[in-house]
């Protein structure tokens, strides 16, 4: 991870054009990758699922660590590497989606400020 900084500041989304309620903020340096962490109960069916301009942010890996414990709970860390491809602002969005909804049962969102 390169050159990146993630800011709890929540404000205008301009890539959107709409407000998003603590959206974070993270910059990095175009070619850099950066990564997102999310806590996941996949033992109550939680996914999270990302969703951007995939012409603007790669995804490079999506890996899961579960956390040691001797029961049978599936739940851990969940890690998303991404890599910017192009300078701008671009949206993130991430949903905690559950097998059996048809809504998300959470949601975050992120502006990903990509710098030369």
């Amino acid at each position: 991870m390169e050159n990146t900084a993630v800011s709890q500041q929540p404000g205008h989304d301009g890539a959107r054009g709409e407000q998003d309620r603590d959206a974070k903020t993270i910059t990095a340096t175009l070619g850099s990758s950066f990564q997102i962490h999310l806590w996941e109960d996949r033992t109550r069916g939680e996914l999270w699922v990302p969703s951007c301009d995939h012409r603007s942010l790669v995804l490079v890996s999506d890996d899961f660590l579960r956390t040691a414990s001797g029961n049978a709970v599936d739940a851990g860390r969940r890690t998303f590497e991404f890599k910017a491809v192009t300078p701008g602002t671009h949206r993130l969005v991430f949903e905690k989606r559950m097998g059996w909804k048809f809504t998300a049962e959470d949601r975050r969102v992120f502006r990903v400020l990509v710098g030369v």
